[in-house]
């Protein structure tokens, strides 16, 4: 299972490195050299993502945040990139999600600042990534700053679930829904307090349950800081219940900068989560860290029976 990995030098620093595993995640190789030497100035927090445009071509894009989003493309999944013109638009942090809609068009969703503001902004592409629509705001929240969107689909297919980080940190994180493929989007509420954290980046298990990964910023929990996922069913999400239980994946040495996480299933069920923290106490700075587990096992951990 071909897996690929990007990140950023220091802090919201300069992109440049990534790096791609032929075996779901137990070994990793390299590719800083093969990628287009205008990668290393695109800057913070590369994302990368899988398209298929209307004619079935498919494409991986990495997205950086600034200037404006910039990208490298691929068209022979992963082997040659090339550079391409950002995209113009003003943001904090690139495409937190990028989802597939059901016309074929795709909806890309970031966040921006406006003054000392946060909102959360989307766009649509019709042709698998290459161009864009003029991104609209889809939610600002008064005296609360939403930012780093994941979207998700029902397992009905019929609902679209954001869920947002909220940067003043002072309750709970944000949660929205939109049941016309993201045209409209209902007013954005707290999540269940199980949910509180930074860069949500869930998948669904093989039973339909859903894993989410973040930082922990539910304020008290002796998981607070580090990196942790949540286990529960959609239905828990909308309904603002707390879920079955959340796992701590990974001790962050380095108190909250932890946690921008990318998640996997394999087809044996493993999931992969993969992350940026500071794994050894001491001098020794930021790791890039992977994580597997399976549900059958951190159910067994915590004795959970599941009929």
């Amino acid at each position: 299972t071909m897996m690929f990995a990007v990140w950023c030098i220091e802090h919201g620093g300069f992109a440049g490195p990534m790096a791609r595993s032929d075996d779901g995640g137990l070994a990793w190789k390299r590719l800083d050299d093969t990628l287009p030497e205008g990668f290393a100035r695109h800057k913070n927090c590369p994302s990368i993502y899988r398209m298929v445009d209307p004619v079935g071509k498919e494409r991986l894009w990495m997205f950086s945040a600034q200037p404006e989003m910039p990208s490298i493309m691929s068209e022979d999944g992963g082997a040659t990139w090339v550079e391409r013109p950002p995209l113009g638009f003003e943001n904090v942090m690139t495409f937190s999600s990028i989802i597939a809609l059901k016309d074929g068009r795709y909806l890309g969703m970031y966040h921006r600042r406006v003054g000392s503001l946060l909102e959360v902004m989307q766009t649509t592409s019709n042709d698998g990534g290459l161009m864009w629509s003029e991104p609209v705001v889809v939610a600002k929240v008064e005296e609360k700053a939403p930012c780093e969107p994941f979207a998700f689909r029902s397992p009905d297919g019929d609902e679209l679930c954001c869920l947002m980080r909220e940067n003043t940190h002072k309750g709970r994180s944000l949660m929205m829904f939109s049941r016309d493929e993201g045209e409209t989007w209902t007013a954005p509420v707290d999540t269940p307090w199980g949910l509180t954290g930074d860069r949500h980046m869930g998948v669904y298990a093989d039973d339909g349950r859903l894993i989410i990964a973040f930082r922990d910023k539910a304020v008290g929990e002796t998981t607070y800081n580090h990196f942790v996922a949540w286990v529960g069913t959609y239905d828990d999400i909308k309904a603002g219940r707390e879920g079955q239980y959340r796992i701590k994946l990974l001790h962050s040495h380095a108190g909250g900068d932890c946690g921008y996480p990318g998640m996997e299933r394999l087809p044996d069920g493993t999931i992969v989560a993969t992350t940026y923290i500071k794994y050894r106490p001491g001098k020794e700075m930021h790791s890039v860290v992977s994580t597997r587990f399976k549900l059958e096992e951190t159910d067994k951990l915590l004795g959970e029976n599941r009929q």
